[in-house]
């Protein structure tokens, strides 16, 4: 079968990773969310910290003549060597080849804009309502409910932002996915269930 690409965009909290998850295995695919840093590095020979600083939670650094240490070595690189734009298209590089070789999900990053020209493809965002993002993340966080809305409204500002700085779509808009879902309308299990079944009709997949 030529390999498939399921790209996950998600709000904080929607168990837009779980559902990957699910998918990936009734699938029998490869996962990638932190993951694909770590490919990145491998590919570029630098360490995964310095794609940290680039990556889609994390603010940017804008400034001209910011300079960051290689971890490894006594040496500096100019921002425009180690630039926030050249990581990405270094971690993009990452994700073409790996969709590339074989069927795989991946979860935010951009990705969908990254493989926006390959055609066995299927792009989608999941949200939730925010009594359940709020629970999921107070559990997963061990925090207040204040606390996790504060991270709600921050991390999807962030996710907003570098999805917007990169891609030429707009983050959770419609007309960006192939399909938009609200996981607190049938849960998770049942949200990756209809997606597969989203992405079997779609991709005509055996």
């Amino acid at each position: 079968m030529k390999p498939f690409v399921i790209n996950i965009g998600r709000s904080l909290g929607s168990g837009g990773r779980a559902i990957g998850r699910i998918l990936a295995e009734e699938l029998g695919i490869a996962y990638y969310d932190r993951e694909i840093l770590t490919l990145a590095a491998r590919e570029s020979g630098f360490c995964p910290e310095v794609f940290e600083r680039s990556d889609e939670k994390n603010l940017f650094l804008r400034t001209l003549g910011n300079m960051i240490p290689f971890v490894g070595g006594g040496d500096s690189f100019y921002k425009n060597e180690l630039s926030n734009e050249n990581l990405f298209r270094l971690q993009s590089e990452a994700i073409r080849k790996a969709a590339a070789d074989h069927s795989c999900i991946f979860i935010g990053r951009c990705a969908d804009y990254v493989l926006r020209d390959y055609p066995d493809c299927v792009n989608v965002f999941v949200a939730a309502d925010v009594a359940d993002r709020v629970k999921r993340i107070c559990e997963y966080e061990h925090c207040t409910e204040q606390k996790a809305l504060e991270m709600i409204e921050k991390g999807d500002r962030q996710r907003a932002d570098f999805y917007n700085f990169y891609s030429s779509g707009t983050w959770g808009a419609a007309d960006t996915y192939h399909l938009c879902i609200n996981s607190s309308v049938l849960g998770i299990e049942k949200t990756a269930q209809f997606i597969k079944t989203f992405v079997t009709k779609k991709l005509n997949l055996q």
